[in-house]
Formats: structure tokens, sequence, C-alpha cells
């Protein structure tokens, strides 16, 4: 069955929402995504039938322990985990990486080194920063081209060291678009001894994650930036989330992966993240059946969710081709991304744009106004804004189509900014 955007919808009841007649069109997805259905169903299942603490007797808290375990194997499907238990959840990507640099610090010593990138979102640049501060470490900055808006990883070849210890780096940049080269990245930082950190949340959404192919050391993501619930996810390699030191409580568990589980989770955003990644399974056993055949090496479930993701992904690059060209069309405008149509495998459908003399916020209030949901400022890509510019002039406006959007949907976006930027 070929990709079916109705039967795609349909699942989806917050795009059926409209105000005073006004659809809302969401293009706000790269801060988080609406929810299907199964998802909303699978975390109130979890309120009513399973909502007790963990490792009871009684009925409600052997549910709860079903409702952990399948969502740590679920999220190994997604990312193709050795083991259901080198997933550790927490509130947020963030959170989790603030507390996985407090344990990653105790690992280094002074004068040591660790690589940052400008591209990257501040949650994977600036919970080293401290760390670096803090252990006496030294910090190498992987700068970007700011006219191709990818790097150059002969730069990389250059700031690897033998006292480098930590290569922090994202899967897709979550203003630009840029989908980076993690396989390529990871190679060359093991060659100098060095672990990988990888930023997932806004790659996850969109491309076949597979952190053994990858060769990564840690990756973390999002699950309300793939359809699910706020709920982060981090993957560690078992042998170093073994060897690392966690922070928690004395009677807390000392294995994996309870040990970097801080306190009592959220067991209904566990279990919305399950229903999350079941949601791409489905897709990916009705829609993707010709994706199915790229990876003979999986069954079942985790299968079905890599196919999904390669077919949304080929649908997602037509919509971020259209939005490109329609954008590129209007006067005044720029888009700061990857533009070439024949280089959409290298950028996720995340555009960023700028007009010569309207500010962002501006532009996303007045297409608020019109019930299109964009956002401007520097999203939290700090280092990109400066980079670019661009910080002065209040950053760029973010678009952020996912498979759920239409193409009807980005030609109501162009037509909106051709009478907010006459």
């Amino acid at each position: 069955m070929p990709y079916d955007l109705d039967a795609v919808r349909a699942h989806f009841p917050a795009l059926a929402v409209s105000d005073k007649g006004a659809p809302r069109i969401h293009f706000d997805n790269p801060a988080g995504t609406q929810v299907p259905t199964m998802v909303v169903e699978r975390m109130r299942d979890c309120l009513l039938e399973s909502n007790a603490n963990l490792g009871g007797g009684f009925r409600t808290s052997r549910n709860a322990d079903a409702v952990v375990a399948d969502a740590r194997a679920a999220m190994a499907d997604m990312l193709n985990a050795a083991s259901p238990d080198e997933i550790v959840f927490g509130q947020n990507m963030t959170t989790l990486t603030f507390h996985a640099a407090r344990s990653l610090g105790r690992a280094l010593k002074e004068g040591d080194e660790i690589i940052v990138s400008r591209m990257d979102h501040d949650a994977n640049i600036y919970p080293w920063l401290l760390t670096a501060r803090d252990r006496g470490l030294v910090v190498r900055w992987l700068e970007f081209d700011t006219g191709t808006y990818e790097f150059d990883l002969a730069m990389l070849d250059r700031l690897l060291t033998d006292r480098t210890r930590l290569v922090c780096i994202g899967g897709a940049s979550n203003l630009l678009g840029t989908l980076n080269d993690v396989a390529a990245v990871t190679r060359r930082a093991h060659a100098a001894g060095a672990w990988t950190y990888i930023d997932a949340v806004q790659s996850a959404p969109h491309v076949s994650t597979d952190v053994q192919a990858l060769d990564c050391d840690f990756l973390a993501c999002s699950a309300y930036k793939f359809f699910g619930p706020h709920q982060g996810i981090l993957w560690g390699r078992r042998e170093l989330l073994e060897s690392l030191e966690a922070y928690k409580l004395r009677a807390a568990y000392d294995t994996l992966p309870w040990k970097f589980e801080t306190g009592t989770q959220s067991h209904e955003g566990m279990a919305g993240t399950a229903a999350a990644v079941d949601y791409f399974a489905m897709i990916g056993e009705s829609m993707a059946s010709e994706e199915q055949g790229r990876y003979p090496q999986f069954e079942g479930r985790r299968r079905y969710v890599h196919a999904a993701m390669d077919c949304l992904f080929e649908y997602e690059k037509t919509l971020a081709d259209s939005l490109i060209a329609g954008l590129e069309s209007l006067p005044g405008v720029t888009v700061h991304g990857v533009t070439d149509p024949g280089a959409s495998d290298r950028r996720v459908p995340t555009v960023a744009f700028s007009h010569a003399s309207m500010r962002p916020e501006a532009i996303a209030d007045a297409l608020a106004k019109r019930n299109i949901f964009v956002w401007s400022g520097h999203n939290y890509a700090v280092e990109v804004v400066k980079a670019l510019g661009l910080q002065d002039r209040g950053g760029v406006v973010r678009v952020g189509p996912v498979h759920y959007n239409s193409h009807a949907e980005i030609e109501m976006l162009i037509e909106a900014l051709e009478a907010i930027l006459h």
C-alpha cells in the first residue's frame, strides 16, 4: 500500500481541530509534535489500570512493571539497541544530558579535551561547558560552514588530539535542518580514542536510527518530538553505562538501567512512548512493504519501525522541497540551510528563514493570526544564530512540516507569507 496521507491524518485528532472555522496548521513540529489516538489511549489505560509503583506483588504494580518493560523494548527496537537494559528514561533529553554529563565528567581529568559543535542545540553544548568548567577540561569547537550549512569533517580531524575524550554532535540541526554524518564523526572520534554523545532529538523523528550501525557511545532523543508524550530517552553502550558512576539515592538499584533513573518515572509517559513506536510499526507494516526489504537483519516491530521511517522521510522530502521553493520565490526571504533539491537526503524538513526588513517574531505573530503555527527566535540554537550573524535581528522563523502535513498546507503558508511580507 502506498503512502496514504488521509489515513495518517485520521490517527491524529488534533489535526481536525479548528478555531472559528479556521483549521490549525501545525508547522511547530520541531518543538513538539501532535500525537496519534493510540498514544492517548495507551497513556489513559496506564493511568487507569497500572497506576502504581514498580516491584509489588499486586495487580496494578505488576501491570506497571509490564508497561515499563514494553517501553524499553519498544525504544530498543526503534534505536536498534542490543538490549532494553541500555534504554534509560527521563524527563527530557536536556535533563538526561545534564545527568549524563555529571557521570561522564567523573571519568575525565583536568586537561582532557571535549569537542562541541556550533550547530547544536544548547542542550548538547552547555551541559558539557559546565562539566568542562567544573573538571578543568579543554573545550574545542567544531565550526560549520555558514555558506553550505554543513560540517567540513577535515576540521574535526584537526581538532582531534590524543587528549580528546568526548565528541558531542547532533544528528540533525534543530534550526538549519542539516543531517549530520554521525557515523563518520564516530569513526574519527573512536580512532582518536574518544567517546561520542549524539543528540538525536531532531533526527530520530525523521530518519531510521541504528545505534549499532552508527557505532556511537551515547544517543539521546525525546518522544514528544516523534509523536509521543513529553518523555526523554537515553541510550548508552552497556559497558560504558556499567562503568560510570550514577548520581542516585543509596537505596536505588546499582544495575542497569535503574541506576540512572532517579526517582519514580512517568509510567504513563513510558506507555505513550511505546505507543508512538507502535504507531511507526503500524505505518511500516501497512504502507512500507518496499522499505521492509531494506532491513532483512530485523524482525517484527523492529523491521516495521525502520521501514516506516524510510517511507515517511521520502514523503517529508517532498514537503521540504516545496517549502524551500516557495520561500525562495518570496522577495526579501533568505533560507538558512541546505536548499539544493538534489541534496534532500542531507536535511530534515525543518526550514529556517529570515526576511530583509521584517523581524522573525512579527512574521510568526502574523502567521499565528491566520492559525498557522511556527516558531521564531534562536530556538535554543544559540551558537547557530550567532554564527549566522542573526542574533541582533531576532534569529529566524522556523517552519517544520512532518509526515502528517500536506502540500496544501505548504501552499497556504506561502500564500499567507506573500500577504504578510508585501
